[in-house]
């Protein structure tokens, strides 16, 4: 027998299977889809197994040295996955296999996770007369005969010497069974009815045997994950199971406590923020069929879910379903795949779908479903437009009258205030009054962010950091001042104007320990702050219902970056900040601060109006050739030798001319951040609407640089930023 292994290494030269002779000794338990152990060339090296069969075209082979695992790591579908991810993104087969699965299974796996147990006891005979037992002795055979088994820790309150008795007396019987090390309290609660919005919803989806991509249009309070746990319900009533995909790992704690208050412990979550023990676990509860409901981020569309019922991708508007290393998919684009393949519904929802999304709803790709209004009938809150040039002249800098008054207020009628300012750091660089110097990061091609807790300057990108200076390195005056504005330095601005305010900074620094994201979340929730302040992550998703009240600091920050989307990004996380406010009984207020009034994107978030805003960037978009229509792929060359790199992207650019004739092409320009951690960036832009050369000429491109080490080419599909 002979098995084909694909090797963990990345390199496009190897990117194919290797033929094993498989020994007599493990010929009844090899199977495809484990990890193996093999010789390759002077090394030894993992794989997985991808094909059995009975012959090979080489004679001189070499033989498997071990099974890694007893049980399949990659199924049938998973082995399919990996080749359609590999079709779509050009990124190496044992690469696309490696990005499904936890670090535990993945080849080449250093650090292998061992599987904890915990004892249990339970009694030998269930129906054993008690009466001849006296005191500890009893009490530990009247637990175990009410509640069937109990881990032997729980019974040492009682007594650890009768427990010893009784198992050497053969009464008792111990066991060792696994423990999970993600454990969690559960409280069921009775479900909210819904409204005849939601029901219509519920009915459109359900009523449609089979695959079915469904964009789930609804505005920010109108139960859309209320809608989402009806159709899981009902799909498990099928006896099939549904994946839930959230985008940013801030929600997971609220939407997970809300999932498990309706099924129980009977869903899994896979995140990032996980050890990698709670993630191995957690895969493999879901492999062994134990749990039918996964929840977590982008990687969690590979869960090893069979017979899926439905896939749901909530704020499906968002970047982080995109990976931004290889493979470059899209978890929607998967999504949709596997739809296919467990021929089921996939709901997109979102109060702000991105373009492309809508664009298909309108064309009938996607079904449309609507929920245009909020529940129990509570209005939509109100927007204020206050514009900074003017505001700029009364007597605080970072926050206007209006927004002033309006949190005093709130504070007084003791209800909670959110404030968005989406840069991190206390100011954004340190620039030179004297002389004009900024301090750069050495290895990048941006200015360093300072930090006052830390009193650190910190690149964002490659992660360098220095002590803050005083003295300008240019002009060695004592003249350094902090410029722009950060959450931290926001934060102490707000602790100066209400010195007996209750104010908690939700950011990158502030949730870099594990489980601080659902601490500060829980905090909040329960009213122990009164004001949250952070990025972009509390923008999305959550649900406080004494919030009244949203100030944002600056919405023009995202207005700034030279991208095409940034008008749409800009809408949506306005829109989506302006919706944690009036959640609850009481009406919500939202302050927008902004340099540009008059910009389109601020006018229809003040209405609420994604279609008015939809139907404007749609024309800008169709002027200026941009997606969605047409299709755009980002071609990145990379080198620590900035004339190689740019010599190389040329050489491209020559051979994408000749080559794509359908296509229109931009550049080779710089990138936007030219230079990252020493290593210097330029990219082309391919915009096209029909390219069938387009795939055989970038595989040329990747297959002739694949053994280059001095330069390194990316080729995305799907890009979410092109800067």
């Amino acid at each position: 027998m002979v098995a084909q292994v694909l090797v963990e290494l990345t390199n496009k030269k190897v990117d194919k299977t290797f033929d094993y002779l498989v020994p007599e000794n493990l010929k009844d338990t090899l199977r495809v889809g484990v990890r193996v152990l093999v010789p390759f060339g002077r090394n030894t090296l993992e794989g997985f197994v991808l094909n059995l069969t009975s012959s090979s075209e080489r004679e001189d082979l070499k033989e498997i040295l071990e099974i890694v695992d007893q049980e399949i790591v990659l199924n049938d579908e998973l082995l399919s996955l990996g080749k359609y991810l590999k079709s779509v993104t050009l990124a190496t087969l044992i690469s696309c296999y490696q990005v499904m699965l936890p670090k535990a299974l993945r080849a080449k796996n250093t650090h292998h996770l061992a599987v904890k147990y915990q004892k249990v006891i339970s009694l030998a005979d269930k129906d054993i007369d008690i009466s001849p037992f006296k005191g500890s002795q009893a009490e530990i055979i009247k637990r175990l005969q009410e509640k069937g088994e109990v881990l032997k820790s729980e019974l040492a309150d009682i007594s650890a010497s009768s427990v010893k008795t009784l198992l050497k007396k053969g009464i008792l019987v111990e066991k060792e069974v696994e423990e999970y090390r993600l454990q969690s309290e559960v409280e069921l609660k009775e479900k909210y009815p819904l409204t005849e919005e939601q029901q219509i919803v519920v009915d459109k989806v359900l009523s449609y045997e089979g695959f079915k991509p469904y964009l789930l249009h609804g505005v920010t309070g109108s139960g859309k994950t209320e809608v989402y746990m009806e159709i899981i319900e009902a799909m498990l009533k099928k006896g099939k199971k549904s994946i839930v995909l959230v985008p940013e790992i801030s929600l997971t704690p609220q939407i997970v406590k809300r999932f498990r208050s309706r099924f129980g412990k009977n869903v899994a979550i896979l995140h990032s923020r996980l050890s990698e023990g709670e993630k191995y676990d957690e895969w493999r509860k879901i492999a062994r069929g134990e749990i039918d409901i996964v929840i977590g981020a982008r990687s969690a569309i590979f869960a090893p879910l069979t017979n899926i019922g439905a896939i749901i991708i909530d704020e499906e508007h968002t970047a982080s379903y995109h990976q931004e290393n290889n493979p470059r998919y899209d978890a929607i684009d998967v999504a949709l795949y596997r739809g296919k393949i467990h021929n089921c519904p996939v709901i997109l929802g979102s109060a702000t779908p991105t373009l492309e999304s809508y664009a298909r709803a309108q064309k009938g790709v996607y079904q449309l479903l609507n929920l245009p209004h909020r529940v129990q009938e509570r209005s939509l809150p109100t927007i204020t437009i206050v514009d900074l040039k003017d505001a700029h002249k009364s007597s605080n800098f970072y926050f206007s009258d209006v927004l002033l008054e309006k949190i005093k207020d709130r504070l007084d009628k003791d209800e909670q205030i959110l404030l968005l300012l989406n840069r991190r750091g206390y100011a954004s660089f340190l620039s030179c009054s004297n002389c004009g110097e900024v301090i750069k990061c050495p290895h990048c091609d941006i200015s360093l962010t300072y930090h006052k807790s830390s009193n650190t300057l910190r690149c964002h990108y490659c992660g360098y950091g220095t002590k803050k200076v005083n003295v300008c390195p240019t002009c060695h005056q004592e003249s350094m001042k902090s410029i722009g504005l950060g959450t931290e330095r926001l934060e102490e601005e707000l602790k100066k104007l209400f010195p007996t305010t209750s104010i908690v900074r939700m950011d990158y620094d502030t949730t870099s320990r594990k489980g601080s994201h659902e601490k500060i979340i829980e905090d909040f929730a329960q009213g122990k702050y009164q004001i949250l302040l952070g990025t972009q992550m509390i923008a999305k998703g959550l649900d406080f219902p004494k919030v009244t009240l949203v100030g944002v600091i600056n919405a023009d920050t995202g207005l700034n970056i030279p991208d095409f989307r940034s008008s749409e990004n800009t809408f949506q996380l306005l829109d989506q900040v302006a919706g944690r406010s009036g959640r609850g009984e009481k009406p919500g207020e939202v302050v927008l601060q902004t340099f540009n009034p008059d910009h389109y994107a601020i006018r229809y978030t003040k209405t609420h109006d994604y279609l008015g805003f939809y139907q404007e960037e749609m024309k800008i978009r169709k002027m200026l050739k941009y997606s969605p229509f047409y299709y755009m792929t980002l071609i990145k060359v990379a080198s620590s030798d900035e004339g190689l790199a740019l010599n190389e992207i040329q050489k491209i650019y020559r051979s994408l001319s000749r080559n794509l004739k359908e296509s229109i092409l931009l550049g080779p320009t710089p990138s936007g951040l030219f230079r990252v951690n020493n290593t210097f960036y330029y990219q082309i832009i391919i915009k096209y609407k029909k390219e069938d050369n387009l795939y055989p000429t970038l595989e040329k491109v990747l297959d002739y640089y694949a053994s280059n080490s001095k330069v390194r080419v990316t080729i995305d599909f799907n890009a979410r930023s092109f800067i």
